[in-house]
């Protein structure tokens, strides 16, 4: 969390019904990114989140946010009290789902953070999962968060997330981790790349043509490939190193079952898959010495 400054702040005895609703406003507009982007998920207008906004700020008595137009702009402290934020209304929720717990109730919700692309993974176990578990009961409320891993990891330590699905190619003891599939990954090249209707290729000119690489950890056997390649570019995720490669100018690895897509329209092909390949090993993620209410536990049961 960021050091603040040490002026003199108003303390705050009691926090009431009110401030709580406040803090899921404030949490939905930073959300958003805007005034005017909160109005259709708060079902209220602009004018109306300004005032509750202008209400939380004199309440913490600090500025959260400066409006511009092209959106908020938190301050410092108003990064601080989202942080805050998060883990308030985590715990609201993890102590309402243990009390329908022990009334043997599914009711609450279940805060599933995913790496992008994995919609097109043949398996389906999350997919399924998630359709089951809607059936069993009507009271569930699911929300999926795209993100990185990095950022999955750290929801699931401050309670946001109550499971997530990533690479794990270096675990951490922080975290139980269960496999759900291994993802295959081969080198592509765009149909407008010269590499795509050469039949005689040296892998030697590998070296000397531009690549995308991923900003995510990596294994050392993933790490010894990219040093081969000339990697010029980096990109987030998979949809941005297929952005990059489908220009023409890069070469990239991309998961075989989302590439394919690209091949099936003879837009892209490997490179050398006999050489350059590697597999990268997908688990659902919960946080270690945790424990999960019945809706996780349900949703895990039925992942495996």
């Amino acid at each position: 969390m960021k050091k603040l400054n040490n002026r003199r702040k108003s303390i705050i005895n009691q926090i009431t019904d009110f401030d709580i609703k406040l803090i899921r406003l404030f949490k939905t507009v930073v959300e958003c990114g805007s005034y005017t982007a909160a109005e259709p998920v708060l079902g209220i207008t602009k004018s109306a989140i300004s005032l509750q906004m202008s209400d939380l700020e004199k309440r913490l008595n600090m500025k959260l946010c400066h409006r511009g137009r092209g959106g908020i702009t938190l301050t410092d402290e108003g990064e601080a009290v989202l942080e805050s934020a998060d883990i308030l209304l985590a715990s609201i929720e993890q102590f309402r789902n243990d009390v329908n717990q022990i009334n043997n109730e599914l009711r609450g919700e279940l805060n599933i953070a995913l790496v992008n692309n994995l919609v097109t993974q043949p398996h389906m176990k999350i997919t399924r999962a998630l359709k089951h578990i809607r059936k069993m009961s009507e009271k569930i409320n699911i929300n999926i968060t795209m993100s990185m891993p990095v950022d999955i990891e750290k929801g699931l330590i401050d309670g946001r997330f109550h499971v997530g699905a990533f690479p794990t190619n270096n675990k951490s003891n922080n975290f139980d981790y269960r496999a759900l599939y291994s993802e295959n990954y081969f080198l592509y090249c765009s149909h407008e790349h010269p590499f795509f209707s050469e039949s005689d290729q040296e892998i030697e000119r590998l070296k000397h043509t531009n690549a995308v690489i991923t900003r995510h950890r990596m294994s050392p056997e993933v790490s010894d490939l990219y040093q081969q390649l000339k990697c010029t570019a980096t990109a987030s995720d998979h949809e941005g190193i297929a952005f990059l490669i489908l220009t023409g100018t890069y070469i990239g690895f991309l998961p075989q079952h989302y590439a394919d897509y690209w091949c099936a329209k003879g837009q892209m092909r490997p490179l050398f898959p006999e050489v350059f390949n590697f597999s990268s090993d997908i688990s659902l993620v919960t946080k270690s010495r945790l424990k999960h209410n019945q809706i996780i536990n349900k949703f895990i049961e039925l992942i495996e």
